[in-house]
């Protein structure tokens, strides 16, 4: 670059992601991909003597990371990019991590010891090497930066105590499994992360109040309550158009039928009905004591006797 052209070509969010990385063959690609534009593996490995394992593996923490797009980075101005090379489908588990790059990278690295000693705390012990792998691969994988895996950690320790107390604590597993939530959420900052906590929250509020209101008092809501709940919450109806649904399924099978009280939701979410108004003045549908044919009647002894006489 000379002392006339002042190309910005990387932003200060790419520059914090990358800082917060932690990782030299990431920042490293990141600005030759700035430069040159496209993503060629290639000549990059090339250019920057690397391998390209080294490379693949860096361009995949850098699409985790939200910097590299599937066209490839943009050439600078009046500079012609290189063709895109497809990218290769993400791996379906963290990287295989040798043991003795994670005890080094722990000695070494002090954001990511900080992070092992929390997480040790969390869990109620010392992590053992599959552990810590996978602590690693939610640290240098994933690209979370450390004070939002912080806050993840934290959080997960939160929720398990809201949930058992003492009985039990959250495995690596469970931290694993909260930890791709976020990543898949792009959860970055902690600003992100408190609002999403926060939201989390709210909604398990609501869940219990809608668990108690369906007669759930002595258990916990399996995973497929859960995800029903879930479901008509995501659809946009709350606790009053949930209880109305609730009323009709029990009125008319005798009981807490979750599939059928899912085609009443989904039905009235297919007419844009999710108020009780709206569900009074829209649906069709009405319930029998609303029409009057579940009212008695006096029995008609010659009908009766008529109807004997036939059989």
């Amino acid at each position: 670059m000379d002392g006339t052209r002042r190309d910005k070509w990387i932003s200060g969010d790419a520059a914090d992601k990358l800082i917060a990385a932690h990782d030299g063959d990431v920042a490293l690609l990141y600005i030759y991909l700035a430069r040159h534009g496209g993503r060629d593996l290639e000549q990059a490995a090339r250019a920057l003597c690397r391998t390209m394992g080294d490379l693949t593996a860096a361009e995949e923490k850098l699409r985790r990371m939200g910097l590299l797009p599937e066209e490839g980075l943009p050439a600078p101005a009046g500079e012609a990019a290189p063709a895109a090379v497809p990218p290769a489908p993400p791996p379906l588990q963290l990287p295989e991590y040798r043991t003795e790059d994670i005890t080094r990278r722990s000695r070494e690295d002090g954001a990511f010891s900080v992070i092992l000693s929390e997480a040790e705390k969390v869990v109620g012990h010392a992590l053992s090497s599959g552990g810590m792998k996978t602590l690693f691969g939610i640290y240098d994988y994933l690209a979370l930066p450390p004070e939002v895996i912080l806050e993840l950690l934290n959080y997960c320790a939160q929720l398990f105590s809201e949930r058992y107390g003492d009985r039990r604590r959250p495995s690596v597993r469970d931290l694993e499994k909260e930890a791709y939530v976020w990543a898949n959420r792009e959860i970055l900052s902690l600003e992100q992360a408190e609002e999403y906590i926060r939201q989390q929250k709210d909604r398990r509020s609501e869940l219990n109040r809608i668990k108690a209101l369906i007669g759930i008092r002595d258990r916990e809501l399996t995973a497929t309550e859960t995800r029903y709940l879930n479901a008509w919450l995501d659809m946009g109806f709350r606790e009053d158009a949930i209880a109305i649904a609730y009323d009709r399924t029990v009125t008319n099978t005798h009981s807490l039928k979750w599939p059928y009280m899912n085609k009443i939701l989904q039905s009235w979410h297919g007419k844009n009905l999710h108020s009780p108004q709206e569900i009074e003045a829209g649906d069709s549908r009405r319930r029998p004591a609303e029409t009057g044919a579940g009212e008695a009647r006096p029995i008609d002894m010659d009908e009766l006797r008529s109807i004997l006489d036939k059989i």
